[in-house]
């Protein structure tokens, strides 16, 4: 069985989420609208350079992320999402809730 680790996002009026195929190093996002899925999938296809905490508030250290890594490196990866893209990350949404509801009603 594959280990998938998903997240639910949201792009304007439209509920999505991506699956990460932590085996497959893959991601497969779902989302209804064009701009956001090709924004997202664009997004998670490129290395970034992002500040990493460490021990304390001002201990950081610039660092390569390869999103599809591992699960670590997705996670972390995404939390700069919302601000590249306009993609939010709906992380405390149920991603089952959003697969039988994928747009705001």
């Amino acid at each position: 069985m594959e280990n998938i680790y998903s997240v639910a996002i949201s792009y304007g009026n439209d509920l999505g989420y991506i699956d990460y195929d932590v085996e497959n190093k893959s991601a497969q996002v779902t989302l209804a609208n064009d701009e956001g899925k090709k924004k997202t999938e664009d997004f998670l296809s490129k290395v970034h350079e992002i500040e990493v905490p460490h021990e304390t508030l001002l201990d950081f250290t610039t660092e390569k992320i390869s999103p599809l890594e591992n699960v670590k490196s997705f996670q972390l990866t995404l939390t700069r999402l919302w601000e590249a893209t306009g993609v939010h990350v709906d992380w405390s949404r149920p991603v089952d809730y959003v697969k039988e509801h994928p747009r705001y009603e």
